[in-house]
């Protein structure tokens, strides 16, 4: 029986990062370890990407398919032009807008980078964090670090260090605690090796602000659909396989603010009586039941964003069988959050 790892977990400061930390993270990243850390959208699980059997063990610890390509994070524009045949003008432009920040371009690989870091594509998938902690962890260490989230592949990604902790202790040897993300949501991936860019998974950039910046672009058509299974691309994280899940079964109910909390209070009414234990998550602060755990997402798109993975995981650990989710709107961030919930959820419900 292999023996479980220890994991050290170290509280460390986003702003001022303290070099010692990081030169610890940093050695054993060269070394070849796996370690976790923030940035600014979810935490990550870090390797070197350009070592195989680094990138391998990734895969081992999330369970994660193959062929599920890794983001390449990189922290100077010297290192992305290594890892890649060229750099489009439409891909220059995003770079100069919103990097560092929340945005993964999808560019043609060069033959430095391994095959299992790209899932076996021609493409890379690379982005500069807007986060000191992993930006110094990258320089310190003169290496891009592939970083999928530091979750249990299908779970719901972590933004905080007690999320990594509970899907990884024993597997990897640090976890580096930053505090919450900021965004929490994932990066938005654009494929930029087409003519007209293509947004393979929404995020933190919304399709309005990159059309602002570059012009016109497109979302795959695997956005647009339902049905994920139907989808045999694979550019990007988040494509092909269900993500976000957590152990309680989830309902999104989608529809007019009115009906939907309707809906939802008549879906709870049904399932106390088959004596479930129910969570509702909603934006309507009026809606309150009896007995029901309420979890208010927030606001804005932002607030909902920052907090989603961490009230699916809270139900969890609240031993949730049922969670009840009322949908948003289908717009800027809005349409990257309701992408992750009908990924999370096992039954959607229009009203």
């Amino acid at each position: 029986m292999k023996k479980a790892i220890k994991t050290e977990i170290i509280r460390v400061n986003s702003k001022r990062p303290d070099y010692g930390i990081i030169e610890k993270a940093s050695k054993l990243i060269c070394s070849g370890e796996i370690v976790a850390f923030p940035t600014e959208t979810v935490y990550g699980l870090g390797a070197n990407a350009l070592d195989s059997s680094s990138v391998t063990k990734i895969y081992k610890i999330k369970g994660r398919p193959s062929d599920n390509p890794l983001i390449v994070h990189v922290a100077d524009m010297d290192t992305l032009k290594k890892l890649v045949m060229e750099i489009p003008p439409g891909a220059k432009g995003i770079i100069n807008k919103f990097w560092p920040g929340p945005i993964t371009l999808v560019l043609k690989k060069s033959e430095i980078v391994p095959h299992i870091t790209t899932g076996g594509l021609s493409t890379i998938a690379v982005r500069m964090p807007r986060n000191n902690v992993v930006l110094a962890l990258i320089k310190m260490s003169g290496l891009p670090i592939a970083a999928p989230s530091a979750n249990i592949s299908g779970r719901p990604s972590p933004t905080k260090a007690k999320h990594v902790k509970d899907d990884l202790n024993g597997k990897i040897k640090l976890i580096l605690d930053g505090g919450s993300t900021e965004i929490g949501i994932e990066s938005t991936v654009i494929d930029m090796t087409q003519d007209t860019p293509v947004i393979l998974r929404p995020g933190g950039i919304s399709k309005e602000l990159i059309e602002d910046e570059i012009g016109k672009v497109h979302f795959h058509n695997s956005l647009l659909g339902s049905d994920l299974s139907k989808n045999k691309i694979n550019k990007s994280p988040g494509m092909k396989y269900r993500h976000y899940s957590p152990n309680a079964q989830v309902i999104l109910v989608e529809g007019p603010t009115n009906t939907a909390k309707n809906k939802i209070i008549e879906l709870t009414q049904r399932l106390k009586r088959e004596n479930k234990k129910v969570c509702i998550m909603t934006t309507s602060k009026s809606l309150k039941i009896n007995a029901v755990k309420i979890q208010y997402m927030g606001k804005t798109f932002d607030t909902i964003a920052r907090n989603l993975f961490a009230n699916l995981r809270e139900a969890d650990d609240n031993n949730i069988d049922i969670i009840l989710v009322q949908g948003i709107q289908y717009k800027k961030t809005g349409f990257a959050i309701m992408n992750r919930l009908r990924k999370a959820a096992n039954t959607s419900i229009r009203v």
